[in-house]
């Protein structure tokens, strides 16, 4: 009926207010790449609030319902440490409009001082004067969908910008005083050692605060996983991305980034605190068709279809699909899963214990030791900081995180 669940309102089990971000979707693109599995249209004029031209006003209208049901909810208004818009291709829509809706997130919510305000964005949908435009709106950052820099590569997946235009337009945001990311993929079918090698070197060159590199994996439902059914396309093979991870850490490391999450690396100073609120548990609201929020213990997720989405908002009513509410045991696997992906891994002493002889409050629970012991002769976790008290992955541990997950919740368990 358009209402936050009521569970949204309970105070936190550990009683602390958790930071807030604030997520907009823009599910528009130009064309619809083939591994992608994202809510996104390629139509611009749906019409009824869900057309890229009233887009906006829909999104303000959504923002404003949130935050009048947060307060009859009785949750704590706080202004967003970050704000990232994502898509689709956000800058399918003018640098103008982007900025009006970081106008409206500060409205609604409010803005911290240095709060983080990233866009995505596709390389031929951005100029010099746009990205001035989005610096001059409040963005502080900008994040570009490269993927790779061998022109064989981006037509399997489907890429319509040309590898050179990406350092024109890094180039470009540098000059705004925007921090610069860029986005990779490896695994393509099709690709190389030396097509990869080729695109870090690229990557390198252009010389971005932050670089992400992700292994591709073609959902079902995609035109990739339809091609790979039909053999027209290999299966991306899990030794061939497992060398190609190596290669961009290492790659990366030699001219000074460092991994701050295993798919991410940054110059010091550069990390993307909009993504470490994901991975560090704080509060977010997700406006747009699809979008997902967290508050407290509760998940909630929005409408997928814009036009149906537009509809409910444009009848006064929040367009959340469905909820669920994350019990103490989900949490605590979740906790796990996200905190080991970070460097600084997770504290020893974090985890329960499981009866009164199992040690001291502080220390690594006893029962833990074993469990922790093999990790390290396998060489997924760090022995050092093991010692220290704390799991940290070796780059070996990177690579089979679900491993150390998996073997660290059955402790949870």
């Amino acid at each position: 009926m358009g209402e936050l669940p009521a569970e949204v309102g309970a105070p936190a089990p550990d009683g602390r207010l958790r930071p807030f971000s604030v997520y907009l979707h823009v599910p528009y693109c130009r064309v619809r790449c083939g591994y992608c599995d994202f809510n996104t249209y390629t139509n611009l004029t749906m019409g009824d609030g869900a057309s890229a031209s009233d887009y906006v006003s829909t999104l303000a209208g959504e923002l404003r319902l949130a935050r009048a049901r947060m307060e009859e909810a009785g949750l704590p208004i706080r202004p967003a440490e970050t704000v990232f818009v994502g898509g689709g291709t956000p800058t399918m829509l003018p640098p103008e409009d982007l900025s009006r809706m970081i106008g409206l997130v500060r409205e609604t919510f409010g803005l911290v001082d240095g709060a983080e305000v990233t866009t995505e964005a596709n390389p031929e949908t951005v100029d010099e004067r746009g990205l001035a435009t989005l610096a001059e709106g409040g963005f502080t950052r900008v994040s570009f969908g490269m993927q790779s820099a061998v022109p064989h590569v981006l037509r399997t997946l489907d890429r319509t910008h040309r590898p050179e235009r990406v350092p024109q337009v890094v180039e470009w945001a540098r000059r705004a005083g925007l921090s610069q990311s860029v986005d990779l993929i490896y695994g393509t079918p099709g690709e190389s050692m030396e097509d990869w090698a080729r695109s870090l070197d690229a990557a390198i060159e252009i010389g971005p605060d932050h670089v992400s590199a992700y292994a591709l994996v073609i959902e079902e439902g995609t035109k990739m996983w339809t091609q790979v059914r039909h053999g027209e396309l290999p299966m991306p093979e899990d030794d061939d991305e497992a060398t190609k991870y190596e290669m961009a850490d290492a790659a990366l490391a030699a001219v000074g980034y460092e991994w701050y999450e295993i798919s991410n690396w940054a110059r010091p100073g550069f990390e993307c605190r909009h993504n470490e609120a994901y991975w560090r548990d704080w509060d977010w609201w997700g406006a747009g068709p699809g979008a997902h929020s967290h508050l407290g213990d509760v998940r909630t997720w929005n409408t997928k279809h814009p036009v149906a989405w537009a509809a409910q908002i444009g009848q006064g009513r929040l367009a959340v699909a469905g909820h669920e509410v994350i019990d103490a045991e989900s949490r605590e696997l979740e906790r796990v899963m996200l905190g080991i992906r970070l460097r600084e891994g997770m504290k020893l002493a974090s985890f329960p214990r499981v009866g009164e002889d199992d040690g001291e409050p502080g220390r690594t629970p006893r029962h833990l030791v074993p469990v922790v012991a093999q990790l390290v002769a396998d060489g997924l976790l760090d022995g050092a900081a093991a010692a220290a008290g704390r799991a940290v992955l070796t780059l070996r541990g990177r690579l089979m995180a679900d491993t150390v997950t998996r073997a660290l919740a059955r402790i949870v368990d």
